[in-house]
C-alpha cells in the first residue's frame, strides 16, 4: 500500500514539473534576388534590430503556428529597422525560439527575430 501511495505522489511532483528549452540559429531567410556584397569598406554597421512575437496554448490549443510567430517577429524587427526609404539593408539574421511548459495545460512560445542594420556609402 506505502509502494502505491509513494508511486502516485512521485507521478503527480513529475507531472507538476515545469520545462523550459531553447534554440537558435543563424541564417538568412530572405528569399530576394538582390545580391550586396560586403567584401569592400563600403559600408558601416549603424544598428542592431530585434523583433518579438509570441503565443500562449493551453492543451495544445491556441496561437499561431511557428511559421507564423517568425513572420510576425521578422516583421517587427523589420518595422524597427527603418529601412525605408534608405541605403540600408539586414544583415546576419538570427532566429531564436524559446519554448515554455507547465504540466502540459500552458504553453508559451517566445520567438526573437534580430540582426545588424547595415548602410552602405556612395
Amino acid at each position: 500500500m506505502r509502494k502505491s501511495l509513494f508511486l502516485v505522489l512521485v507521478v503527480i511532483i513529475f507531472g507538476m514539473t515545469s520545462c523550459s528549452l531553447h534554440d537558435g540559429l543563424t541564417h538568412n531567410l530572405n528569399q530576394n534576388s538582390t545580391n550586396v556584397v560586403l567584401q569592400d569598406n563600403n559600408y558601416t554597421i549603424v544598428q542592431k534590430v530585434r523583433g518579438e512575437s509570441q503565443a500562449d496554448y493551453f492543451f495544445y490549443f491556441g496561437g499561431f503556428r511557428k511559421k507564423g510567430l517568425i513572420e510576425e517577429a521578422r516583421a517587427d524587427m523589420l518595422e524597427n529597422a527603418n529601412l525605408i526609404g534608405s541605403s540600408k539593408a539586414v544583415i546576419n539574421e538570427t532566429v531564436e525560439t524559446s519554448y515554455t511548459t507547465f504540466c502540459g495545460i500552458y504553453s508559451n512560445v517566445k520567438v526573437t527575430v534580430s540582426g545588424y542594420v547595415v548602410e552602405f556609402k556612395e
